[in-house]
């Protein structure tokens, strides 16, 4: 026997709040402590302070010695200061959101010589000058409330000094103008370095994200290295450029070749206005259902934020992740075909060839609205068997019954739900799937819009 709904009842999923991005599908994700919650603090707490002390004894050694070359120093600080007040985008949602200090503190690393003339600077003077001047270029987007995360500033920190103790000390110890001289060779050395320092930084930062989300930790770093083909490449290329050219002409050319990573940054800034536009627009349809009344209030958004936490718990990379939250906010929209709407969009209760005929008439009105044809393939999928499903289609679908089998039954709606997905999965649901939203569920901390 079916619970009763009742759509003006909220409910929480799990133990957590419900919090969602405001103009677009995205969700923020929060977790709960957990079983491994004391060892994720103490990794994520341990990076952090390494960072702390790290840029604490660069600063103290520094201004104990005093600056080498304070012109220099100078001007690359300026750069990255500059770097960080053009920073966009909010804390955490994009990868590089100043990739202009980035470069700046890239290229003072691998810095060997002046418009000829060699440089003495040693790799705590590089961090003291890279933290001083982000935290200087970082005060107005405090004051406001949009600095960079902490996570930020100590990976930041760190693949700094990464670079820069692997180049300074055997340059000023003349090791790599005997080893390569000064040709092609050592344009490669400055390009392999920066390679080793990205992939540092996709280390550190799916350490931490995995810290943090208990996400596996594989696809993390397979979605941090894909990232690196976008600005990250770009931020790398200007970094060994400016190194280079500075070399050769002084600083001067600061200006002029950090002009094409300016251009990059505005093209990277547009090109984000159009997937937010684009995830607008996607949120906009998926509550046509709940405006004509068809679905609950809140429904295909709970449904989305639950489908991206299972596909991030079984592994998924980033393109599958969006794939999989545009179908899960449009799972319902064939209800929009239908003469007599299902009773609060109830869909997991009809009879299976219902289901499927709901689906079908999703998928085509999918099609007609230009969304990407594989978000239209995983609604129609969605209805089928699960064992002749994809792997989205299977998520989607048990997301959506977990939650109208949860409404509306009050602080044990969940567990009861969960119970009944468990009890149907050698019919209905994949036992991956509904574990692993067992998993995020356990957890807490899934932030869900409430019903109604």
């Amino acid at each position: 026997m079916e619970p009763r709904r009742d759509r003006g009842r909220g409910r929480r999923a799990g133990a957590g709040a419900p919090r969602h991005a405001a103009g677009g599908p995205a969700v923020t994700w929060t977790r709960s402590p957990g079983p491994g919650s004391g060892r994720a603090r103490t990794t994520i707490a341990a990076v952090q302070g390494l960072a702390v002390v790290l840029s604490a004894v660069s600063l103290g050694a520094t201004l104990w010695k005093g600056l080498e070359e304070p012109g220099t120093a100078l001007a690359f600080g300026v750069l990255i200061a500059v770097g960080e007040l053009a920073r966009w985008g909010a804390p955490g949602r994009d990868r590089e959101p100043a990739p202009l200090g980035v470069a700046g503190a890239l290229a003072y690393a691998l810095l060997g010589e002046t418009a000829g003339q060699a440089t003495h600077h040693g790799a705590l003077q590089v961090v003291a000058v890279c933290v001083a001047a982000a935290l200087v270029g970082s005060v107005p987007h405090l004051a406001v409330g949009r600095g960079p995360s902490a996570d930020h500033m100590a990976r930041r920190v760190l693949t700094v000094a990464f670079a820069a103790v692997c180049f300074q000390p055997l340059y000023n110890e003349g090791r790599f103008g005997a080893w390569l001289g000064d040709g092609a060779a050592y344009a490669l050395l400055l390009v392999g370095l920066l390679v080793l320092t990205a992939l540092c930084d996709a280390v550190l930062a799916a350490a931490m994200a995995h810290a943090r989300t208990g996400w596996p930790f594989g696809p993390l770093l397979r979605d941090e290295l894909r990232a690196m083909s976008g600005i990250g490449s770009a931020v790398c290329a200007t970094g060994a450029v400016i190194a280079l050219a500075v070399a050769v002409a002084g600083l001067w050319a600061l200006p002029v070749f950090c002009l094409p990573l300016l251009l990059t940054q505005l093209a990277f800034r547009r090109y984000a206005a159009v997937r937010t536009t684009y995830r607008q627009t996607i949120a906009s349809l998926a509550r046509a259902t709940e405006i004509a009344g068809y679905t609950p209030q809140g429904h295909a958004l709970r449904v989305a934020a639950l489908s991206r936490a299972v596909g991030r718990e079984l592994g998924l990379s980033e393109p599958d992740l969006t794939v999989l939250e545009y179908a899960a906010l449009m799972h319902d929209i064939g209800q929009l075909s239908l003469v007599d709407p299902v009773a609060d969009g109830a869909t997991a209760a009809l009879p299976a060839q219902e289901q499927r005929r709901i689906a079908l008439l999703g998928g085509a009105v999918v099609r007609q609205t230009g969304v990407d044809a594989e978000v239209a393939v995983v609604v129609e999928r969605q209805a089928d068997p699960y064992r002749e499903q994809p792997l989205t289609a299977r998520i989607v679908r048990t997301a959506n019954a977990y939650d109208e089998m949860a409404r509306g039954e009050g602080p044990q709606g969940p567990l009861t739900a969960l119970e009944r997905l468990r009890l149907a999965t050698g019919r209905d649901y994949q036992p991956d799937v509904v574990e692993s939203l067992a998993r995020v569920v356990s957890r807490g901390g899934v932030t869900l819009p409430p019903a109604g």
